[in-house]
Parts: structure tokens; C-alpha cells; sequence
């Protein structure tokens, strides 16, 4: 049965620098953004949608079929909606200053009153972090999801406003059902890397919708395992249309187990002369647990470092999915610090090489008590997620530069990932044996080859639909149609306070200053005449450094007082026209001179 969340969580001591979990630089710096919004009155009846031959099903994904993370599904039929999942994506490198980027909401306003609920499958944040900034928006709708991920969900608005401002509902994935309009909502467990996490089989008027979720299949798991029983079920209920986890895709072969990563952990620990420091995830509640649980039998003890991570750890404590034994997780540094290093443990976030997460601090020797050491032993426990390659690898060359040995995923046996490879995503096409086939979460070429995993196994490639983010697949009458229309669904940038307030435009000017620099000119000129006063000024930041081109300034200088010779001395200055030509006429000339484009910002002062 379905049960209101009521949050009894104690709020662990906040530690903003060990921190890696996405944040924007005004939570950082302490500042809460408020939320009002206009609930719906209690007295006005909600319109269900009458199924008819005139509604149809649409499936419209709006974050993750692009990219790895900002999941987002919406099910609609006529007036009643349910979204799946409001998550958040890590900025690429070419997004300076970009905290995150979230959904694109822009198809829902004017609906709000028809979504009927919102249901999460697990507390990842790529599949929650968008819930503070989205549902203010979308009028906070109902919440549906697991009691941990409610947990998690909890701590995280209270980083932006007051507890929940929307009625949530922690769900029984094993018995729990939701009737939400038309839609009639089960649930089923999965093996994944966080617990609590669950697939979805959504009844609908034109057949049954299954979306997996992240998932894998773990055949000895460390914790409860993943429905495959219910699973099996649906393979003879005539399912419509399969959703499925595509972010592993591309590789082949079976998931290995937790257990496997358990047994090779603790020999690791078992031989390591020095420290061992555990870089991971913060939401790896998993791994931390196989950790502590290795280190009670081994005699080690833990020390948990990063502000998201203990928040997590302390949820799942307070929840009953961990438990922390007496003595051997530690409650400070200070403990830490007079332990012997061949007994001492560090799980910190900073795997993906987050600048202000805690392993990058202890690699960078800015760490307040502890540095690389020669004989530490780091183990990155987490896959790398597309996109941060290169700044991962640049970690791992600092911490062997210290003298530290590094042990990662590609060596050995520490981590399993969260998602299916081929064999598993293969079998649950074949348990599910949909009609229609949608593969979701991930970047176009990873839903390519799943599509292709489908054909290989005997399904119609035109029951297949490789959607874009945005486009609208429908169903009805037992048929299917990936559609040409499209809904918004571009990137959403949060950065700092401001939420979609920075364009492409402000990005690509980020990236001009980031490669080739910026050229202030600065010139007075008379207001009535605008002849120059003096002589212009030139500042350059990233550009060309000024004493070593000292003939190419002198040349601009000159450059920029001609132009302003040329301006008639009987007509009164233009401000915007001298900046235009100075703009222009000095890019140009720079570029010729030094075959760099650098940002040229004129300021005119008239007196």
C-alpha cells in the first residue's frame, strides 16, 4: 500500500566543500531561491479524459534520448498526463560556467492542470535534480517514488527552499498501484546501483507502456534483488510498447555482479600496504555499504568524505537500507587522523575529477588534512561518464605523479555498472515481447544499436522507434507512428541563480573568451563633435600578453584613432555606430595580424 511520506531525517552537518553533487554557485554561496506558486483550488472537479476513437497515445521524450541524463518521459492521452522522471545532465566542456542543464518544459504550460502525477523511479540525479527548479512550474503536482529516493529528494529542496512544496507519496513497489486519469500505474524492482529502484507498467486505453527505468540484471545481487519474475508475466499481456535503459548498450556480454566487485574489493583491501581512498559516486549507496561491510571484517575503519555522500549515507541510515556499525565508520577526521594508514579507509565523492569534490582536493594537496601520500591506494569505483575523459585522466596522472598506486574499472573487477549490457537488454526484449520498441537514455548511437539488438533477435525494424528528444510517437488502434512533429526540447541552462537565462548566444561568447581571449578598447571622445580626446586605451585578457607586442597594440591604437578621424565633426557622436566600427574594424584587423578572434568590447566615453 501506497503511505504519505513523512520525513524524520537528521540534517547532517553541511560541508560545502567536500562536496560534488551538482549545486549551483548561488547554493554555494548560501543563498536559497524561494518558490510561489498557485496551487489548483481543492473545490474544482479534475477532468479524466474519456477514452475515444478521437484520443490517441503520446510518448513524448524530452530529456535523454540525446545525451546521457536529463530524463524526462511524458505519457499523455487527451487531457490526462503523467510524467516519468525529472533529472538533471552534467554540463559538456564546450558550456562554461554551466552548472547543469534541465528539461525543456515550454509543450506542458497551459497543461498543468491535466498532469496527473509525477513519478520518479530512483534518486539518481539524473532523474531527480530537476524537480526543484520544474515542478514550482508545472503547479506541484503529486509525487510518487520509493522511500529512499523521497529521502534524497527531501534534502535536496531544502538546499533551495523549505521541505516539500508538492504532496509526495512513498509507493510499495511490490504492491503498490496508482490510478491517475486514464493511466493505471504498476511497478516492478530492479537491480541498479542505488536501491529502491523500479521499472514502470503503465496501463493505458491503447495498451500497456513498460519503461525499465535504469537497470541491470545482477543474478547475485547484495541487496533485493530485481523483479525478473513480474518481468516474465508481461510476455504474454500483448505489451504495446517497451522503454528501455539504452546507456550500456554499446557493450557487450553480461553486467557482472556485485557480489564479483565484493570479493575483489576486499582482496585489494586485504593486500594494500597504505591508505586505500575509494573514489565513487555520492548516490552509490551500494558500493559504500560492500565497503563498510568489508572493512567490519577486515578490521579497517571508514572515513566518509563529501558533503553530498554523507548526506546519502545518513539518509539511507535514517531510512533502514544502511547500517553504519559502531566503530568502524568514523564521525569525524579528527578519528581519522590517529588511525594507522594500512587500516584506514577513505570513501570520498570526486571519481569524475569535479574540481571542488574531495579526492580532486586530497590529489591537489588542497585538502585540509589529508595529501597523496607514496603507497596510498586509489580505486576509482565508477565508470566515467561520457564526456569527462579527459579530465579523469588528467586526475589519475597527478595522483601517480604523488606516488600512488591507481586501480580502475579497466583493470580489474571493482565496479559494475548500473546499466544492461547487450545480453541482459536482449533478454528483456524477449521476457517483455512488446509490439513496439522505444529505446531510451542515451546519446543517438547508443539507441542505434539497441534498435539494432532488436533486430537481431527477430523484431520488425518498423516497430522500432529511434525518437529524438522532443518528437512524438503515437499509438492507436493497436498502431504505432514515430511522427515528424516535434516538441521544444532543447538544453535549459542553470547557472548560478539564473535558470534559462543563458542562451547559446551567451555560451558561444563564453567560448570566444575561454579560446581566444578579449581586447577592451576604450576611447573618449568629444559628446558634440566626436573627435577623440587623448588616446584610446587598450586592456587585453587572454588575448596577446601586452609587453611582448607592444608594435601590434601601437598599430591598433592607431587603427582605432582613425576610425574616429573619419567621423564627420559637424554631426553629433553615435555612441552605437562608433562601437559597431570599432567593433568591427579592429576584429578584423587583429585577426589578419594574429589569426585569433578575440571578444573586442569597445567602451565609448563621451564628455
Amino acid at each position: 500500500m501506497e503511505q504519505t511520506y513523512k520525513p524524520h531525517l537528521k540534517r547532517p552537518q553541511k560541508n560545502p566543500s567536500g562536496d560534488h553533487v551538482p549545486r549551483t554557485r548561488g547554493e554555494r554561496n548560501g543563498r536559497k531561491k524561494s518558490f510561489t506558486v498557485k496551487r489548483e483550488k481543492k473545490d474544482e472537479p479534475q477532468k479524466y479524459t474519456k477514452t475515444g476513437p478521437e484520443n490517441k497515445l503520446k510518448i513524448i521524450v524530452l530529456g535523454g534520448c540525446e545525451e546521457v541524463g536529463r530524463n524526462m518521459t511524458l505519457l499523455e492521452y487527451g487531457n490526462d498526463i503523467i510524467l516519468i522522471d525529472m533529472g538533471l545532465q552534467f554540463p559538456e566542456e564546450d558550456m562554461p560556467g554551466i552548472d547543469y542543464i534541465i528539461p525543456n518544459i515550454e509543450y506542458l504550460q497551459g497543461k498543468e492542470k491535466n498532469i496527473r502525477a509525477v513519478i520518479i523511479t530512483h534518486g539518481h540525479y539524473d532523474h531527480i535534480g530537476a524537480i526543484p527548479h520544474l515542478m514550482p512550474k508545472l503547479g506541484n503536482p503529486p509525487l510518487y517514488t520509493t522511500r529512499l529516493a523521497l529521502g534524497i529528494i527531501q534534502k535536496r529542496q531544502e538546499d533551495f527552499s523549505r521541505g516539500l512544496p508538492f504532496p509526495a507519496t512513498a509507493i510499495d513497489i511490490e504492491k503498490g498501484q496508482l490510478q491517475l486519469g486514464v493511466f493505471r500505474v504498476e511497478f516492478f524492482r530492479v537491480d541498479h546501483n542505488i536501491p529502491d529502484s523500479m521499472g514502470l507498467i503503465v496501463h493505458t486505453p491503447e495498451g500497456i507502456v513498460v519503461h525499465t527505468g535504469d537497470f541491470k540484471i545482477d543474478h547475485n545481487p547484495s541487496g533485493v534483488a530485481g523483479d525478473i519474475a513480474k518481468i516474465a508475466k508481461l510476455h504474454d499481456q500483448n505489451v504495446l510498447v517497451l522503454m528501455s535503459d539504452s546507456t550500456n548498450a554499446q557493450m557487450p556480454g553480461f553486467q557482472i555482479s556485485e557480489k564479483e566487485i565484493k570479493g575483489t574489493l576486499e582482496q585489494i583491501l586485504l593486500t594494500a600496504k597504505g591508505r586505500i581512498i575509494i573514489g565513487t559516486f555520492a548516490s552509490m549507496l551500494n558500493r559504500i555499504k560492500q565497503v563498510i561491510e568489508i572493512a567490519e571484517k577486515t578490521g579497517h575503519k571508514v572515513l566518509i568524505e563529501g558533503y553530498s555522500m554523507k548526506n546519502n549515507v545518513e539518509i539511507a541510515r535514517n531510512l533502514g537500507y544502511m547500517q553504519l556499525p559502531r566503530g568502524v565508520v568514523l564521525d569525524n577526521v579528527n578519528q581519522a587522523l590517529g588511525i594507522p594508514k594500512n587500516k584506514l579507509i577513505i570513501i570520498c565523492t570526486g571519481a569524475q575529477g569535479e574540481d571542488k569534490a574531495a579526492l580532486m582536493r586530497i590529489a591537489n594537496r588542497e585538502h585540509r588534512y589529508f595529501a597523496i601520500e607514496a603507497g596510498d591506494t586509489i580505486i576509482f569505483s565508477s565508470s566515467v561518464i561520457p564526456g569527462n575523459e579527459r579530465t579523469v585522466q588528467r586526475l589519475k596522472d597527478t595522483l601517480y605523479r604523488e606516488g600512488a598506486k591507481v586501480i580502475h574499472y579497466q583493470m580489474m573487477d571493482i565496479h559494475a555498472g548500473g546499466h544492461a549490457k547487450q545480453e541482459d537488454l536482449k533478454l528483456i526484449l524477449r521476457l517483455v515481447n512488446p509490439r513496439f520498441f522505444m529505446p531510451i537514455e542515451g546519446n543517438h548511437y547508443f539507441l542505434k544499436i539497441h534498435a539494432e539488438l532488436a533486430e537481431s533477435i527477430g523484431m520488425d525494424p518498423k516497430n522500432i522507434f529511434v525518437a529524438d528528444n522532443g518528437q512524438v510517437v503515437e499509438f492507436q488502434g493497436g498502431k504505432g507512428k514515430l511522427t515528424n512533429k516535434k516538441v521544444p526540447a532543447d538544453y535549459v541552462f542553470v547557472d548560478g541563480l539564473g535558470v534559462g537565462d543563458v542562451s547559446n548566444i551567451v555560451l558561444r561568447d563564453r567560448r570566444t573568451m575561454a579560446e581566444d581571449g578579449m581586447c577592451v578598447i576604450i576611447a573618449t571622445i568629444d559628446a558634440r563633435s566626436g573627435a577623440l580626446i587623448g588616446s584610446p586605451d587598450i586592456i587585453s585578457r587572454g588575448f596577446i600578453y601586452l609587453k611582448e607586442n607592444k608594435e601590434i597594440i601601437d598599430q591598433t591604437r592607431e587603427k582605432v584613432k582613425n576610425i574616429l578621424r573619419t567621423h564627420d565633426p559637424k554631426a553629433a557622436a553615435n555612441d552605437t555606430y562608433i562601437k559597431n566600427k570599432i567593433r568591427d574594424d579592429i576584429g578584423q584587423f587583429l585577426f589578419s595580424k594574429t589569426n585569433r578572434r578575440p571578444m573586442i568590447l569597445p567602451v565609448v566615453i563621451e564628455v
